[in-house]
């Protein structure tokens, strides 16, 4: 009798941070045709910082030519009118005050078309339009977001306090010199910097104020019928973006997000089910049929 109620009971979908009892019906397949907005997360590019390991918070170095180049990549792979982030999708891009955030936005291609609210550091790169265009729209085909850009101390990185400018081994060794335990900055936070409590109570409220601006009334809408833009871009950095992840499907960031993010990395954060109340981090996306057979023509 176990063994015949373990065949029949309904599978574990995860739903967030938890799991839940569901039992799929043929209706799901619906899903695909309903609109689930996103949340772009891009760490900013590589600094001789982030290269030796020190722990950059309030200091403001820039990219290093290496990481500017990487950045350029990025958009050029990842921004257009075909792929993952479409920016006449975009309804708002936060970014850090920090230059090297700043400077990443820049060289990304979005094509923003609001005057950037910065003393420019670089030269901007074109929109990037994406790859082949065969059978889209000619409104699809505009590069370019009209999306508000914002500076905001709600993604500024961590304030490491005592441990900025200091790699992770270094910080040992003075703790060790001191009699002090392990440090987990999850755990821990930074001596004479942010706690995770800190932490947590900007980010929370950064997610809340995401849900209700630009999510809420797009989520579970036939797509198509969604008239304003609905994703979300921040760019800002290493830990807070993990920070980030962790406190979007409810995760104590105590427990350490066990998350990595490489300089110039981007990420997603969106929902299970089409439902607002389902936070979900999307691992990986499928291609588009459309994209698949145009590769297989060598259209693109």
């Amino acid at each position: 009798i176990d063994a015949l109620e373990d065949v029949v009971k309904p599978p574990l979908i995860a739903s967030g941070n938890r799991f839940d009892n569901k039992t799929l019906h043929p209706s799901d397949s619906i899903s695909a045709k309903m609109t689930t907005p996103r949340v772009f997360i891009i760490r900013h590019g590589e600094t001789e910082w982030s290269l030796n390991g020190k722990h950059t918070g309030r200091s403001d170095i820039p990219l290093t030519v290496n990481g500017e180049k990487r950045i350029r990549a990025t958009g050029k792979a990842l921004v257009g009118a075909d792929r993952l982030i479409v920016p006449k999708n975009l309804a708002h891009i936060y970014v850090s005050p920090r230059k090297r955030a700043q400077r990443t936005l820049e060289l990304l291609g979005l094509g923003c078309k609001e005057p950037i609210p910065w003393h420019q550091h670089g030269d901007i790169a074109a929109p990037n339009a994406g790859g082949d265009t065969v059978g889209v729209g000619e409104e699809e085909q505009q590069p370019g977001t009209e999306a508000k850009i914002e500076i905001t101390e709600a993604v500024r990185e961590w304030d490491y306090g005592d441990y900025e400018g200091v790699t992770s081994r270094e910080i040992r060794e003075r703790r060790e010199e001191k009699g002090q335990g392990e440090w987990d900055i999850w755990r821990d936070g930074c001596p004479g910097g942010e706690s995770p409590q800190q932490i947590t109570a900007r980010l929370d409220e950064l997610i809340s104020d995401i849900r209700h601006r630009f999510h809420s009334h797009a989520i579970g809408k036939p797509k198509g019928t969604v008239n304003e833009p609905f994703d979300v871009l921040i760019v800002a950095h290493g830990h807070i973006l993990r920070a980030l992840a962790g406190r979007w499907v409810g995760r104590n960031i105590a427990d350490n997000p066990s998350l990595i993010l490489e300089a110039g990395g981007v990420g997603t954060l969106s929902y299970e089910h089409h439902n607002l109340n389902e936070p979900a981090i999307l691992l990986g996306g499928a291609f588009m049929s459309d994209v698949v057979e145009q590769v297989e023509e060598g259209k693109s």
